[in-house]
């Protein structure tokens, strides 16, 4: 009898971290809940064009809002080049293009395909991610990272679920070797044994913390800095899906059930909508844009 619930217990364990097959998202243009008004207006609107050109792609439209902004071929604007790393979630494959994190990295290497080295990994790979961070930092090949290859680091880190605990954990093996970090972004993160997901070590300059309370499964509502002085915590900001429709038709039955809100926010289009805003302005060097995430930038009260 024991053992019989051991079996019955683990695909239940299994479907709740995301091991099966992922949603393909369809949200509503609704605003966010929680710990602030955030108005969207007209993103849509704004965004048809490439909303067409991903529409037709039925994995590519839970991202059919990110759409980076036009503003980037202007001829007065300087792109920096910059390493962006996403976790995945539960047991998922670091290439699992049915996943909104893995499709992302995809689409940054497209429409910053110059300046950009995204890649996912998995969440239990933080060694390899660390490994592939310094080499990618190691512009001269010497297996040593010099002060000016240290300071020159433009690192952005995200994660969704574990993915997100080992999107912390990442910065803080970075700290720990003197290398600074852009930005981090949790998507309804949740702790690992053994990481501290709810600090943001001093090395990192912006983090933002995206959660929903509800399901078996559901993120850390709050993240706080180290050091207050030298990380700005953008945010804590609660997502709620009462009244919207996520469309997770993708997931088995069992997950859609028993955990569909921590896979609706993993698959929401507004949030990676607000992720590619907070990178594309990290990657642009303007004096006309601060490369900062503000409660103007988000259209809050």
């Amino acid at each position: 009898m024991r053992g019989y619930k051991k079996l019955v217990a683990l695909p239940l364990i299994f479907a709740a971290m995301g091991l099966a097959r992922p949603c393909a998202a369809r949200g509503q243009s609704n605003a966010f809940s929680g710990d602030a008004d955030i108005h969207f207006g007209d993103a849509a609107t704004r965004r048809t064009t490439c909303a067409e050109r991903l529409s037709d792609q039925p994995v590519i439209a839970a991202l059919r809002l990110v759409c980076l902004r036009e503003r980037l071929g202007a001829e007065d604007i300087t792109l920096s080049n910059t390493i962006v790393i996403g976790f995945v979630g539960g047991f998922v494959r670091h290439d699992d293009v049915r996943h909104p994190e893995v499709e992302f990295a995809g689409l940054l290497r497209e429409r910053y395909p110059s300046v950009v080295h995204a890649e996912v990994f998995s969440n239990h790979d933080g060694k390899k991610a660390l490994r592939r961070v310094l080499q990618l930092l190691d512009t001269n090949r010497d297996g040593v990272l010099s002060t000016g290859e240290e300071e020159q680091a433009r690192i952005i880190i995200y994660g969704h679920s574990w993915g997100g605990s080992q999107a912390v954990t990442l910065a803080r093996q970075l700290e720990q070797k003197g290398v600074p970090v852009l930005l981090t972004i949790q998507v309804d993160s949740v702790h690992k044994p053994g990481h501290k997901d709810a600090e943001i070590p001093p090395n990192v300059r912006n983090a933002i913390n995206f959660y929903q309370t509800k399901g078996l499964i559901h993120g850390r509502s709050s993240i706080r800095a180290a050091d207050r002085s030298g990380t700005n915590i953008i945010g804590n900001f609660r997502m709620t899906y009462q009244g919207r429709r996520i469309n997770c038709d993708n997931y088995p039955w069992i997950a859609r059930h028993l955990n569909k809100p921590h896979h609706e926010i993993e698959n929401d289009p507004l949030v990676w909508e607000q992720i590619a805003s907070l990178i594309d302005n990290e990657l642009v060097k303007s004096t006309a844009v601060e490369a900062s995430f503000t409660s103007t930038s988000l259209g809050m009260r």
